[in-house]
């Protein structure tokens, strides 16, 4: 199968650490930003959202037509365990767009707890081949974010 030559437009996604750098983000222009909840995200040294934060942020990047897309991408422990589904449940009623995940039982739970949103792929679980790529697809992520080492021509061979 040749790869098709499409021009797409490219998609601008931004870091939001709190909601005044959310609204900048949108309000600029991005087309998607991400963030992280006080947990679960690895990005500890921002200030990150808490619940009524995150739903203010959410409900104003949707207002504006930009996407929202939450970190969920730290290796969780066991003593962490019983509040993940309940803060998933609570982005997939807050209406977050994608909930980026790199711990594979994170990512069985996103898709149990936080059905309508996608599945992405952090670059934490670092994808080098078309092969765990695929695999990733094949458990329902709809985007991976492949390893930044990786030249053009390794990248061009994976999405082929």
């Amino acid at each position: 199968m040749e790869f098709e030559k499409t021009i797409k437009k490219p998609e601008l996604l931004c870091p939001a650490g709190d909601l005044v750098r959310l609204k900048a983000a949108v309000d600029f222009g991005a087309d998607a930003v991400y963030l992280a909840g006080e947990e679960f995200g690895m990005r500890t040294a921002a200030t990150n959202f808490g619940e009524e934060d995150l739903k203010l942020g959410i409900e104003y990047a949707h207002k504006n037509n930009a996407k929202v897309f939450i970190t969920c991408n730290t290796l969780p422990h066991n003593e962490e365990m019983p509040r993940l589904p309940a803060f998933l449940e609570m982005l997939n009623d807050m209406g977050a767009d994608g909930i980026i995940a790199s711990d594979i039982g994170t990512m069985g739970l996103v898709k149990k707890y936080a059905p309508k949103a996608e599945l992405h792929v952090s670059v934490q679980s670092g994808i080098c081949n078309y092969e765990t790529a695929r695999a990733f697809h094949d458990m329902g992520a709809k985007r991976v974010v492949l390893a930044p080492e990786l030249s053009l021509e390794e990248i061009r061979t994976i999405r082929e």
